[in-house]
């Protein structure tokens, strides 16, 4: 059988198919200086400009051998649409991501989420970098994501007032977590029907390091199940930080596979959760592609320990750093495409 393409490499995985080769791919962001330095613009124009994004996110690709491309690149769309002013330093040569410098609302009461959220501000603009993309890189598979909800909250008020609101006001919580839900699943509609190849739900800040799996299970894991069960597959769920302790509950959200960061102990996760889930991670991103201090060699070994311990796909543990190593950002996706011809737990080899 004949190579596949990067593409349908990554879309026979997420169907569990045989595979020539492990892909490495991911459902964060994958944008960086070389491809965009070669598509000829700066960092901040990347952010506001369909042209711009699409052909960062294709060039990073091609260049670094990338299986994907994955769209958009910050976390600020949603608030900026809902209201929000966001600073977008587009002044600046230095590699800022949007920020939103002050946050309208001080009390969950205060939230509203207009109806037509998909079609304002930059939101409106990811459907034609989707289309872009889809014309002039076919060979790519194009993930999309959406921030949690509860991470999302943290977006657009003050993360103490949901920790406190957790304990003392846990209905204003709750009501707050659903709403955002839906406006989760209705861009995540949006996203798919424009025509993402796969979409990755992040919720960073549900990790064991800052909630316990009690809070997980009462106000994290319903709402993620209702989206899972909203959005078309495949479809993927990642938590950065200390997930061991959640990978159960996080396998029972209804995801079509599971993306985990360095804090995991990827072999312990593949124990209890079996050869028939698709697990993926989990590089540790800023040292393995980032630190001019690690050799080429010790980033080839990691790539190879990560696919020993069970992953069915090699995936940086969070967004990559756009200031790569070129070496040890191309010795990732080579040594996972050389190393990955064997099966793995949950996808067999053509």
């Amino acid at each position: 059988m004949p190579e596949l393409t990067p593409k349908e490499r990554v879309m026979r995985l997420l169907r569990k198919e045989p595979i020539d080769t492990m892909p490495f791919f991911s459902g964060m962001g994958m944008v960086v200086m070389p491809g965009i330095e070669k598509a000829g613009i700066k960092f901040a124009s990347i952010h506001t400009d369909a042209e711009r994004m699409a052909w960062s996110a294709i060039w990073s690709a091609r260049l670094m051998g990338f299986d994907c491309v994955v769209v958009p690149y910050d976390m600020t769309m949603e608030s900026e649409a809902m209201g929000n002013t966001i600073s977008l330093y587009e002044d600046s040569e230095d590699i800022l991501y949007p920020t939103i410098p002050e946050k309208i609302w001080s009390t969950m009461e205060e939230v509203t989420i207009p109806d037509n959220i998909h079609e304002l501000g930059r939101l409106a603009m990811l459907p034609k970098v989707i289309e872009i993309i889809k014309k002039e890189a076919p060979e790519l598979a194009i993930g999309c994501w959406q921030l949690g909800p509860f991470t999302q909250a943290g977006q657009i008020l003050e993360l103490d007032l949901i920790l406190k609101g957790i304990f003392k006001q846990k209905d204003k919580v709750a009501a707050l977590l659903d709403n955002l839900t839906d406006m989760i699943i209705k861009i995540g509609q949006m996203l798919q029907a424009s025509g993402c190849d796969y979409i990755t739900l992040r919720e960073p800040g549900v990790a064991a390091d800052l909630l316990s799996p009690r809070t997980f299970k009462e106000f994290i894991q319903p709402r993620l199940t209702r989206i899972m069960e909203a959005w078309q597959s495949p479809k993927l769920l990642h938590i950065c930080g200390s997930t061991d302790p959640l990978i159960e509950m996080m396998n029972q959200c209804g995801a079509d596979g599971l993306t985990v960061d360095i804090k995991c102990n990827i072999a312990e996760a593949r124990q209890k959760l079996g050869n028939d889930v698709l697990l993926m991670g989990n590089i540790d991103t800023y040292a393995m592609t980032c630190d001019p201090e690690t050799p080429v060699e010790t980033t080839v070994a990691h790539i190879k320990e990560i696919i020993d311990n069970g992953v069915d796909a090699v995936m940086p543990g969070c967004d990559l750093w756009p200031a790569i190593i070129e070496a040890n950002m191309k010795a990732v996706a080579d040594t996972t495409h050389e190393y990955g011809k064997k099966p793995s737990p949950a996808v067999g080899r053509l």
